[in-house]
């Protein structure tokens, strides 16, 4: 009898597979995942403003890799 593995450790232990579900725990850490450069709270009265704000937000996601560029 044989069992097979959704998540383990490539030969070598350079890289983990996740074929299954990855559950982190409350109180559990996961470091270096890219982090997105802090967006202000907005304070604008108009669309127009809010616009900005939104497209600045979405501007630091895909410079932190978090979200795919423009084609």
């Amino acid at each position: 009898m044989s069992y097979n593995s959704k998540n383990y450790m490539e030969q070598g232990g350079e890289k983990w597979i996740i074929g299954g579900t990855l559950e982190v725990l409350p109180g559990a850490s996961v470091t270096g995942l890219p982090a997105a450069e802090n967006q202000a709270n907005s304070t604008t009265t108009d669309v127009a403003g809010l616009v900005t704000d939104f497209n600045a937000l979405l501007t630091k996601l895909k410079a932190a890799g978090l979200m795919a560029a423009d084609e």
